[in-house]
């Protein structure tokens, strides 16, 4: 679901209904905006616009609860990675190895997802880059440590199951790439803005100062349509779940 092409869809749809109620009103007779018709449909147009105000209410709740989700689970990550390198660490200096390719295995995926260059998008997928093939060569690596004592055994199997928790981590961000808007909420809310602003064109005099206001009315709508569509893409686009957790990981991973 692209946020860009939707926002200006829903911005033609808004301001397009508004020509067109303004177009509309021409070809209209006159005895159709009395005052008894006038109060008729602005009651019908107030039922949209509710209705429009709890499904835009809707959507904005499922994006936003997208985007805490994932926003959680990247810290989470980094919380598990940095226990799991500390159990490496107590299990004593056969684990050195194993801990400096978390770390890199961990900055690389980190760079693939958020570039400090200039390009900006997510290279890889971040269901694979955070907790992908890394993980699983991480937990191959530790069930093949060879513990000498009791204690090493106790401490393999515990970073065993960490690494088994790093593994699940891959299904809970895979779900924060995928679209959780239905479309038909969206297409619904397509339509009633058109209504909306066709009912405003309707009646609004035709001079330059409606249609400028109106014009930064549905341009306001579209705009934050965008922002809440981009928060249910939380690995792409302008607004994305930070990378702050993780790049702390790092810096204290290996230590």
């Amino acid at each position: 679901m692209n946020a860009s092409k939707l926002a200006a869809i829903a911005f033609l749809c808004a301001f397009g209904g508004t020509l067109a109620g303004m177009a509309l009103r021409r070809a209209m007779p006159a005895g159709h905006f009395d005052a008894d018709s006038r109060d008729t449909i602005k009651v019908g147009i107030g039922l949209v616009a509710t209705m429009t105000a709890l499904v835009l209410g809707l959507v904005t709740a499922s994006a936003k609860n997208t985007f805490d989700g994932a926003t959680a689970n990247v810290q989470q990550v980094a919380v598990d990675v940095l226990v799991l390198d500390r159990t490496l660490a107590r299990y004593g200096p056969q684990a050195r190895e194993l801990r400096a390719a978390l770390k890199n295995a961990v900055a690389a995926r980190v760079e693939a997802i958020w570039p400090s260059g200039a390009a900006r998008s997510a290279a890889a997928n971040p269901a694979q880059s955070i907790v992908g093939a890394t993980a699983e060569s991480v937990a191959q690596a530790i069930h093949a440590l060879a513990p000498a004592d009791d204690a090493q055994r106790s401490l393999q199997a515990r970073a065993a199951d960490q690494a088994e928790t790093l593994l699940k981590a891959r299904w809970l961000v895979l779900d924060a790439t995928e679209a959780t808007i239905p479309a038909p909420f969206i297409a619904t809310l397509l339509a009633w803005l058109a209504a909306i602003f066709a009912s405003f064109g309707l009646f609004a005099p035709r001079n330059a100062t409606v249609i400028a206001a109106l014009f930064i009315c549905a341009l306001s709508v579209a705009s934050a349509l965008f922002l809440v569509l981009e928060m249910e893409t939380p690995f792409g686009g302008l607004l994305q779940v930070s990378d702050q957790p993780l790049r702390y990981a790092l810096t204290r991973l290996g230590r």
